[in-house]
C-alpha cells in the first residue's frame, strides 16, 4: 500500500504521523511511504532519518495526497486538507468529529474513508490510541496549572504543593480515567491536596487503593461537585464519552462561587470541553479569564511536547496502520472489530452512531462493512 505522512498544519502542532522507526517497519513489509519534507522536524526527526529507512520525501502536501492511498496524521484535517481527500483515500488520525460540523461536512463531501484514533477499542474495552495522548495531557495538566496559578499569570499566587507551615493548593479532578489518573499522579507528586470525582464506584475504589489514600475520592453529583468547586484552587476537566461531546459539568454561574484567580484546565476541549465557559485556545495564547477564573483550554496539549507524544502515539498506532496496509482498508475493518469501532466516515456518510447523533446528521453504514465479532 502507498502510505502518506503530511506535515501537521494545525497551529503550533509539531507531532508527526509516523516516526522513522515505524516507516522502516512498513517499508520492510513491502509498503511505500511518502513523507512531506520536514514533516518530522518539530519532533526532532530529519528527512535524512526517513530516507535512511526507505521513505520517499516529497515536497508538499499536494504530493503526499496524490501519491498515497492511506493518509496517516495526528490531528483532525483542516479545511485545506479535507479538500485534498478523495474517495480513493483512507484517513487515519484523531478526528474528534462530534463538536466539529465543519470538518464533518468536509469529510462527507470528500467521499473518503475516515478512521478515528479516539474510538478504536481493545479487548478490555479501553481506547488504546487515545490512551497515550491522555497520559501526556493528564501529566501536562499539572505543569500548566502550576504555571497558571502563579501570580505572574494572574493566578492565585499559590505553589501547588505549598511548603511547611502553609496549605497546599486544593485540586479537583473531574474524571478518574486515564487522563484524570495521570493528572492525579503528578499532583500527588507535587504534594497538592487532591480529590478525584467520578460516577463509577469501582473506579473510585481502584483509585483509593492505587494511591493508598493519598488521593481523596468523591462520587460525582451536581451538589458534591458544586460544593468542592467553591473551595478549589484548581479544577481539571478530564471526562470523556467515546465519540461524543463532553458533558458540561461546571456552569458559568458556578464561576461566581469560586476563588478569584482559580484555574480551570479543560483536557476534554477536543470533545467540546467539560465547562460551559470553555473555548479552544492555542499554545501561543493558552489562557483567558471569565469572571476572574482562568481557563486553560489548549486543544492539542500534547503538541507542546511533540517528541514524547509522537513516539508514544506511534507505539500504539503502528499495529493498526500495519493491518490496514497489509490487508487493505475494507478487509482490515471487517476482520478487526476493535479497529472497526474507529470507522467514522465512509462513502459520504457518518458511520459512527454517537457522532452522527451529536452532529444532528444521518448515520449510515456502507454495504461492505460487516465486521467480525
Amino acid at each position: 500500500m502507498r502510505i502518506g505522512v503530511p506535515s501537521e498544519i494545525k497551529k503550533q502542532e509539531s507531532r508527526v504521523g509516523l516516526t522513522p522507526e515505524s516507516v522502516g517497519d512498513l517499508v520492510s513489509a513491502g509498503h511505500e511511504v511518502f513523507v512531506q519534507s520536514n514533516a518530522g522536524v518539530g519532533s526532532g526527526l530529519s528527512d535524512e532519518e526517513y530516507t535512511a529507512v526507505g521513505a520517499t520525501i516529497v515536497p508538499d502536501a499536494d504530493a503526499v495526497f496524490k501519491s498515497a492511498e492511506l493518509i496517516v496524521k495526528v490531528k483532525e484535517p483542516q479545511p485545506e486538507e479535507t479538500a485534498r481527500l478523495t474517495p480513493a483515500h483512507t484517513l487515519f488520525t484523531y478526528l474528534h468529529l462530534a463538536p466539529d460540523p465543519v470538518q464533518a461536512k468536509g469529510l462527507i463531501k470528500s467521499g473518503c474513508t475516515a478512521i478515528a484514533y479516539e474510538t478504536v477499542t481493545e479487548p478490555s474495552g479501553g481506547l488504546p490510541l487515545l490512551r497515550p495522548m491522555s497520559q501526556v495531557a493528564g501529566r501536562m495538566s499539572m505543569q500548566v496549572a502550576a504555571w497558571a496559578l502563579m501570580r505572574t499569570r494572574r493566578g492565585r499566587g499559590l505553589l501547588l504543593g505549598g511548603v511547611p507551615g502553609t496549605q497546599p493548593a486544593k485540586v479537583i479532578i473531574i474524571g478518574g480515567g486515564v487522563s484524570g489518573t495521570n493528572a492525579a499522579e503528578i499532583a500527588v507528586g507535587m504534594r497538592a491536596d487532591v480529590t478525584v470525582f467520578d460516577r463509577n464506584n469501582n473506579r473510585l475504589a481502584e483509585l483509593d487503593a492505587q494511591f493508598n489514600g493519598l488521593v481523596k475520592t468523591m462520587y460525582s453529583t451536581k451538589a458534591s461537585l458544586a460544593a468542592a468547586v467553591k473551595e478549589a484552587d484548581l479544577v481539571i476537566g478530564a471526562v470523556l464519552i467515546p465519540g461524543a461531546s463532553a458533558p458540561k459539568l461546571i456552569s458559568r454561574e458556578q464561576l461566581k462561587t469560586m476563588k478569584p484567580g482559580a484555574v480551570l484546565v479543560d483536557i476534554a476541549i477536543d470533545q467540546g470541553g467539560c465547562f460551559e465557559t470553555s473555548k479552544p485556545t492555542t499554545h501561543e495564547d493558552p489562557i483567558y479569564d471569565v469572571d476572574g477564573i482562568l481557563h486553560y483550554c489548549v486543544a492539542n496539549m500534547p503538541g507542546a511536547v511533540p517528541r514524547t507524544s509522537t513516539y508514544a502515539l506511534n507505539n500504539a498506532t503502528l499495529p493498526f496502520v500495519m493491518q490496514i496496509a497489509n490487508k487493505g482498508t475494507k478487509a482490515a475493518l471487517n476482520e478487526n472489530a476493535h479497529l472497526a469501532h474507529g470507522l467514522t466516515v465512509a462513502e459520504g456518510h457518518i458511520t459512527h452512531e454517537q457522532v452522527a447523533r451529536d452532529l444532528g446528521m444521518t448515520y449510515k453504514l456502507p454495504d461492505w462493512f460487516k465486521p467480525e465479532a
